[in-house]
């Protein structure tokens, strides 16, 4: 059986997880500020070329990450709406 090779190198800790952007999530982010930024208390999205029922759960993980909890997020007639409390 060959050798595998292979090196090591060591370390003092572990590096802190990849708190960029998370899988999915991340090209969603921009609806969420414009919404929070805006004066705006609700909001239907549109255009987004996605199923309103994959937006809402892509954007509630981002409102998840951030703690948000002044955002509701309701899909009715297949139309996605942003709500602030």
């Amino acid at each position: 059986m060959p050798d595998l090779p292979f090196s090591m190198t060591p370390v003092d800790e572990k590096p802190l997880r990849n708190r960029g952007r998370s899988k999915g999530s991340g090209k969603y982010v921009p609806i969420l500020d414009a919404f929070l930024e805006s004066e705006h208390k609700l909001v239907k999205v549109e255009n987004t070329g996605k199923d309103s029922y994959y937006l809402r759960v892509q954007l509630k993980r981002v409102c998840d990450q951030r703690g948000l909890t002044s955002v509701k997020l309701t899909v009715r007639n297949k139309e996605l709406y942003l709500e602030k409390d």
